[in-house]
């Protein structure tokens, strides 16, 4: 699997790589994971009612510098931003044994390795997609997910916050999930937060081993 670092790039020209590397994948080629760090942005996923869930009018939004975009992705509502390390591997389910179910929770794996590597207890939860961990006793969303899978081909992946300005969540819902707040990596560590860097090679690292793994188990598991 080939990584590439896309750099700082808007959601909607990431959004493009994507499906470039989608249909290259489709046709045979390497797999990828792409990794990238977006401007402001604030998307939608096709959950029906996502809408309802931003809370900041246009002028706030405008004089904010953030944009908005109805993605194709799975979920709801969320936020991208600076200090935040955004994944969209593209891969082909099949070749990995996953169910589009089974490869969600490889995701979620694959994040929580990275949190346990840096020190961070996380663990997903039964009622919502994503990653969570303790803040000052309070259960917070730290990584985000939603996925779309196209002719058994992955786009979109997680949203782990490393350093985002978590201010900016208070503009939405987050994921429509009332009263579940959003933490980062920078307020649970503060001064001992790793890089970006860092984080984003240990991402890289865990998500091949549990892509491999989780893959495997999956294949033994009979399907009905």
């Amino acid at each position: 699997m080939r990584i590439e670092n896309l750099g700082r790039l808007d959601y909607r020209s990431a959004w493009k790589v994507q499906e470039t590397v989608h249909a290259e994948v489709l046709a045979g080629g390497e797999e990828r994971i792409l990794f990238v760090e977006h401007p402001p942005v604030i998307t939608f996923g096709r959950r029906d009612g996502g809408e309802r869930n931003l809370i900041a009018s246009d002028e706030q939004l405008a004089g904010l510098g953030v944009d908005v975009v109805k993605s194709d992705r799975g979920g709801d509502i969320t936020f991208h931003g600076p200090g935040q390390i955004v994944a969209y591997p593209i891969i082909r389910l099949n070749a990995h044994r996953f169910s589009v179910g089974g490869y969600v929770h490889a995701l979620e794996d694959a994040a929580i390795a990275t949190l346990a590597a840096l020190g961070i207890a996380a663990s997903k939860d039964a009622d919502a997609v994503g990653v969570w961990t303790d803040d000052d006793g309070t259960l917070a969303k730290i990584c985000a997910i939603g996925v779309r899978v196209s002719r058994g081909v992955s786009l979109h992946g997680l949203a782990l916050n490393v350093e985002t300005d978590l201010r900016f969540f208070e503009l939405i819902v987050p994921c429509g999930l009332t009263g579940k707040p959003v933490t980062s990596l920078r307020q649970l560590l503060g001064d001992r937060t790793p890089p970006m860097s860092v984080v984003r090679d240990i991402l890289a690292r865990e998500f091949a081993t549990t892509l491999d793994r989780s893959g495997a188990q999956e294949a033994r598991v009979p399907r009905l």
